[in-house]
């Protein structure tokens, strides 16, 4: 359920941001009338997000079981690379955001209703394609019959939401390069689980070999049905006799991705300057850049 959580954390706190850098900055600059096509464009890429989900989750279920299975490894695949490179994206262009959002914003003011809609749109729609696509990725691997994944990416949701009304309101000052850089890292944990239950599904759909090779199977030590076994899998996706391939997979891409994204060298990683730290009250912006 962590896990879910932090994923419904993280990303949804990436659209609230950036909604929160939108309105701000119609309201500082008196263009209010510009306000209903924002939301509009927001609403719009909101329901398109839901209705992704629900196309995954629902279109799935007519499937063969190695077609699902086959479905769900692909589709958790490319949720682990859309995942890495917006963990990676957001680091390096985090600290230009802002001004990249004015500009756009600027642009479409000038060119009428429809611009601001679709700016709104794009601009919100890409963090909740990746959010319904990983999400639906952990919520299948998760696969206990709980409502649990679900609750726990609706909380981290609820929480964005509120964090970025508070920033918006000037009442919450919080380390933005701290924070993403650690959700980002737990965040790429919970992606090498994600991958290596996907190739996991790849294996029972036949597309993949080395289903009966265990690395090792410790379910009688750490029973998947005992609290510890659900927390490390909610947690973690901890699988307790995962295959050669899943162990290996999960190992190639953690240590490396972990490594470089936290390494001193990568932009952001640096000691932030004091002005960049701390969001602003709605009346001078919501945040300030993001390192």
């Amino acid at each position: 359920m962590f896990g879910n959580y932090l994923i419904g954390l993280r990303e949804g706190l990436e659209a609230s941001l950036v909604v929160c850098i939108l309105i701000a900055y119609l309201v500082k600059t008196g263009r209010r009338d510009a306000l209903r096509p924002i939301w509009a464009g927001i609403g719009v890429a909101v329901a398109l997000s839901l209705g992704f989900g629900c196309v995954l989750e629902f279109g799935s279920q007519e499937l063969t079981f190695k077609a699902q299975e086959a479905l769900g490894g692909s589709l958790s695949v490319l949720a682990v690379v859309l995942v890495t490179w917006m963990v990676f994206w957001m680091r390096r262009t985090a600290r230009h955001l802002k001004a990249e959002l004015h500009g756009k914003l600027d642009a479409a003011l000038a060119m009428g209703t429809g611009a601001l809609v679709a700016t709104a749109f794009l601009a919100v729609g890409r963090e909740g394609l990746e959010t319904a696509l990983f999400v639906w990725a952990s919520v299948h691997a998760a696969s206990d019959g709980t409502p649990r994944p679900l609750i726990g990416v609706a909380l981290g949701l609820a929480t964005a939401v509120l964090l970025g009304w508070l920033f918006y309101r000037g009442a919450l000052r919080i380390n933005l390069a701290k924070f993403f850089t650690w959700t980002g890292g737990m965040l790429v944990v919970v992606a090498a689980g994600v991958l290596a239950y996907g190739v996991h599904d790849l294996q029972e759909a036949d597309l993949v070999p080395g289903l009966t090779s265990l690395a090792f199977d410790i379910s009688g030590t750490i029973p998947p049905t005992s609290w510890y076994g659900t927390l490390l899998k909610g947690v973690f996706n901890f699988q307790p006799d995962p295959t050669v391939l899943q162990v290996t997979v999960w190992v190639l891409y953690l240590v490396p991705t972990l490594a470089v994204f936290l390494s001193p060298g990568r932009p952001g990683t640096g000691k932030p300057k004091p002005a960049a730290e701390e969001p602003q009250p709605a009346t001078g912006g919501p945040v300030g850049d993001k390192r």
